[in-house]
């Protein structure tokens, strides 16, 4: 039987469902669930709407479309809004492409139908074509550093200026400057979706960087990615813990 605590978390977060799984494989669902619900969430407690958020956007990473469909329920079941779950899926475009993102959006449209979500939900833009280079400009530098921004454009090849151009324009002008959550939220959840990713240890320890410039500090950092473990394995956890104390390390 699970533990009381991780049975107690459970439920906050799914109610009365119970997975299919805990009738052929019930000791795998056991210690999971004990584990999950009950150990990370003693060690590392995170607002539940937050966690998760860096759960959903982690999912999203990692391609696992059954996973993200049911904690995309529980989510709004703690009190994610439908605008922050999408937006959860909008902020995934930029880091995981729209290859892996198309099925995601659609879960979550079918799953906010289901829960009476009137769709579209209102616009969260903030720029247009004419705006979106400039302000994704400034708030990359806010974000990243004005030096890390200006190394990063003085170091790219004529023939590959124009990617550098996409990451303001595209990747800040048009995603970072949205409404529905702040920027720190975002942040978490690009971090998230690095760390879920693998083979993105640059990207990491700069986000890492990013995220302490925004206000989010490294007992927060350890928090997410202690809250993702049991979703992405500890090869990328402990990745993103080197990460973590490279560029914040303990006092």
């Amino acid at each position: 039987m699970p533990t009381e605590a991780a049975r107690k978390n459970h439920e906050t977060l799914f109610g009365d469902r119970i997975s299919t799984l805990a009738q052929t494989d019930p000791e795998l669902v056991e210690y999971f669930d004990d584990f999950a619900f009950d150990d990370v969430q003693r060690d590392a407690p995170l607002e539940p709407r937050l966690r998760v958020m860096t759960q959903l956007a982690a999912l999203i990473a990692l391609g696992a479309v059954g996973e993200y469909r049911v904690l995309l329920g529980g989510a709004l079941r703690v009190g994610a809004t439908p605008v922050e779950v999408k937006e959860v899926v909008y902020q995934a475009v930029p880091y995981a492409g729209m290859g892996r993102v198309f099925d995601f959006l659609h879960v979550t449209n079918e799953i906010l139908a289901e829960h009476g979500v009137e769709l579209p939900l209102p616009g969260q833009s903030t720029t247009t074509r004419a705006t979106r280079s400039d302000r994704g400009l400034a708030v990359q530098r806010e974000i990243v550093g004005e030096d890390t921004v200006s190394a990063m454009y003085a170091s790219a090849s004529a023939d590959t200026a124009h990617i550098q151009r996409y990451l303001s324009a595209n990747c800040f002008g048009d995603h970072y400057t949205r409404g529905g959550i702040d920027v720190p939220t975002r942040e978490l959840l690009t971090l998230s979706m690095l760390v879920a990713l693998g083979g993105a240890d640059p990207q990491v320890a700069g986000h890492v960087a990013a995220n302490v410039r925004v206000g989010n500090d490294r007992a927060t950092l350890i928090a997410v990615i202690t809250q993702l473990l049991p979703y992405v394995g500890y090869p990328r956890t402990l990745n993103a813990l080197r990460a973590v104390d490279d560029v914040a390390p303990a006092p």
